[in-house]
């Protein structure tokens, strides 16, 4: 029997949900009718075209379902034309999909299933209005699966007042704290930051990093600092363009940089995988951030190790971090020239290895 239920799933980016929810609904669309039955909402862009390239490959084989991915930052007239071809299933941001329902490109009544997907950051980036706006031009018999890493009020009101008697389910524990990631922090100050900076990267080399910054000017300052200093370094921040921030997203995917400094916000929508180092430039207020940076190294079974640059004066800050995580985050000293050489002769080693097992 099916289960109609709604359902609210903690699970990571990283877990594989978007087979989990897609699947068993690509069974049930009906690809007779030319109505959009599921609809997928997301953060961000990059998110978006993730989800659509998923659900376009689990369906090359039927035929007659079609899928349209609409969000913002590309011509909203061409995906309006995009949805000639009828689709069943939208994978959309909210701001986008507001748009083209205001347009009136877009018709939720008869859905029969909507994704929240990394609802947390949906909400956290200021999308409630829109989300509230669009579940309400769904059916109330839809069947809503609301994802999310964390459990905020923000979520839970959302899921109080737009879903029905849902189940729980976690895959993990709420934003687990992973086992396989060390944290390491250093006590620099302020204006010896870069410096110290430098020093981590070249003891540990062959790395495949992001390193986050709080603003966006730091961000650049960083970014401009490493790539002066000739590392394959580039900043992703907001102040930059889209086409500028997918550019830079390429080139980190494809390892042409290995370093990417980034804003919090700018790194959300980037999936990478096989990432050696995250590095905490700046903290972050809120340790569940610390957590969800930190978490992006350590996927896929491999281990990571999370460094963080904390300022004298930050140490409460960091008491507070570990209280509250229960992270084992051990206190390390910045390395000196002796050991750094000691490491980069290493890495030439392990870079050479790994390169001829292949």
């Amino acid at each position: 029997s099916t289960d109609t239920r709604d359902l609210i799933a903690l699970a990571a980016t990283g877990t594989g949900k978007t087979a989990a929810f897609s699947l068993p609904i690509l069974d049930m669309i009906d690809d007779k009718s030319r109505k959009i039955q599921f609809l997928v909402l997301c953060p961000t862009r990059e998110l978006c075209l993730q989800i659509t390239k998923d659900i376009k490959n689990y369906t090359k084989y039927l035929r007659d379902i079609k899928t349209t991915a609409v969000y913002g930052g590309s011509s909203i007239m061409d995906q309006i034309k995009s949805l000639r071809d009828k689709p069943q299933i939208i994978v959309g941001t909210p701001g986008r999909v507001i748009d083209m329902i205001n347009r009136k490109a877009l018709d939720f009544s008869e859905a029969q299933w909507v994704v929240l997907d990394e609802a947390d950051e949906m909400l956290s980036m200021g999308f409630k209005d829109d989300l509230e706006t669009i579940l309400r031009e769904t059916p109330d018999t839809k069947q809503t699966f609301l994802f999310s890493a964390t459990m905020s009020k923000e979520v839970e009101r959302i899921s109080k007042n737009y879903l029905t008697n849902p189940h729980r389910i976690s895959v993990g524990s709420v934003n687990e704290v992973k086992k396989n990631i060390t944290h390491e922090f250093y006590v620099v100050g302020y204006r010896q930051k870069k410096e110290a900076l430098k020093r981590l990267i070249d003891a540990n080399p062959n790395q495949y990093s992001i390193i986050f910054c709080r603003t966006r000017m730091e961000t650049q300052e960083v970014a401009d600092f490493l790539m002066q200093n000739g590392y394959a370094a580039d900043a992703l921040h907001g102040d930059l363009s889209q086409a500028q921030r997918d550019t830079v997203m390429k080139k980190f995917r494809l390892k042409n940089i290995d370093i990417l400094v980034a804003t919090d916000v700018a790194a959300r929508g980037l999936d990478v995988d096989s990432l050696t180092h995250v590095i905490h430039f700046s903290l972050p207020d809120d340790p569940e951030v610390f957590v969800h940076r930190s978490g992006r190294t350590g996927r896929a079974g491999k281990n990571g190790i999370s460094m963080t640059l904390a300022k004298p004066e930050e140490s409460r800050k960091m008491k507070q971090i570990k209280a509250e995580t229960k992270i084992e985050i051990v206190e390390k000293k910045i390395p000196t020239g002796k050991e750094i050489i000691k490491a980069q002769v290493g890495g030439v080693f392990e870079k050479l290895l790994t390169e001829h097992v292949d």
